[in-house]
């Protein structure tokens, strides 16, 4: 019965609470429902609050910025890598990073097991919960599997949900619409994730509009790289009588994120963030105050890294340089995955010495 009372729970806890995973810029969510969180106590036992996640008053907002889509540090024999997560997790509150996306295709999410994703998140709200946003991947193919993993995202304490367009079957825009609803409404504020590339389905944003007006539909990362999206979509939500405003929009897009933002953007989910945490974040600060020299100025050297940690799948590039730099031991990735071919060794350091990451000899 866990399953059934965390999602009833879930839902009664977001409708009594602001929803949390706004900009900081004011644009807040609207309260739905005076249902008070000592109502829904009242209404179950105490063995049935006991499955539910405690986070819901303590949620806190994302912040416009550089949110870094983290890597899963493992051993060499496969394992996670927890010394090294806990160590990645404290670089990125020391350079400044303004999210946390954890669990989704850099961290190699649909390779890990219910309890590997546990220990992940768990790690993760122990290092850092209160201090940045975290943000977790719960979206794959089967609707059952993504409640499954939303609810216990909410249990382990996060703030927000990454659920991407299932993938492979290619549904209906009317099925991705529902998709999103449903998964919204187990409790945990949702980003929507957009990566036809991966996923074969492109959400269009005269959808997302449609969705704009769940309160806890709350961002969109959009990864085609069409910074045309930005307009389209806030279009979209104020056609279906909801503020342009209402949603954080992020860039999936390393390479286009500074163009994103100068459009409207609110900010990226970045692969680049992993090795360059305080060149993002002070990216995407200049980027929102519109500041072209100093845009230009910073991603000049950001520029080949951005394109050649995609000379193979992601992450195989991105974790090949974080071992590279020093961050992490290894760069072991789970099958069929594997390690950087060495004919693009040369490529990738050379693109993090450009940018500043590695001293040349």
């Amino acid at each position: 019965m866990r399953f059934h009372f965390s999602a009833i729970a879930a839902s009664f806890l977001a409708s009594s609470v602001v929803c949390a995973f706004a900009p900081t810029n004011n644009r807040f969510c609207e309260i739905r429902s005076s249902i008070s969180t000592s109502q829904l106590a009242a209404s179950l036992s105490t063995s049935q609050l006991s499955a539910v996640g405690s986070n819901a008053n303590e949620r806190i907002p994302m912040r416009q910025g550089s949110c870094v889509a983290l890597v899963t540090p493992m051993k060499n024999a496969g394992a996670v890598d927890i010394p090294s997560l806990r160590s990645l997790l404290q670089f990125h509150l020391e350079s400044g990073t303004d999210g946390l996306c954890i669990l989704g295709t850099t961290g190699e999410a649909s390779l890990l097991t219910m309890a590997e994703r546990k220990i992940v998140l768990d790690v993760a709200v122990e290092e850092v919960k209160g201090r940045i946003p975290i943000l977790v991947g719960t979206g794959t193919i089967d609707p059952t599997q993504v409640k499954e993993q939303t609810l216990q995202a909410i249990d382990c304490g996060c703030d927000a949900s990454l659920v991407v367009t299932p993938y492979y079957i290619k549904p209906p825009q009317r099925g991705l619409v529902r998709h999103f609803e449903t998964m919204a409404d187990l409790g945990l504020p949702v980003c929507i994730y957009n990566v036809p590339g991966r996923t074969g389905v492109d959400f269009l944003p005269s959808n997302i509009g449609k969705v704009a007006g769940h309160p806890n539909i709350v961002a969109v990362k959009e990864a085609t790289g069409d910074v045309s999206r930005v307009q389209k979509i806030r279009e979209a939500c104020q056609e279906n009588g909801v503020s342009k405003d209402s949603l954080l929009l992020f860039s999936g897009d390393d390479g286009s994120t500074d163009e994103f933002v100068l459009n409207g953007g609110d900010g990226c989910i970045s692969v680049t963030a992993n090795v360059a945490p305080a060149l993002m974040h002070n990216l995407m600060m200049a980027a929102l105050k519109k500041d072209v020299k100093e845009i230009k100025r910073i991603n000049s050297p950001l520029r080949r890294l951005h394109q050649d940690e995609f000379c193979e799948a992601n992450p195989i590039p991105i974790k090949w340089a974080l071992k590279r730099i020093g961050k992490i031991e290894t760069a072991y990735l789970r099958p069929p995955l594997d390690e950087l071919s060495p004919e693009y060794h040369g490529l990738v350091e050379n693109a993090l010495k450009e940018a500043g990451l590695l001293l040349s000899p």
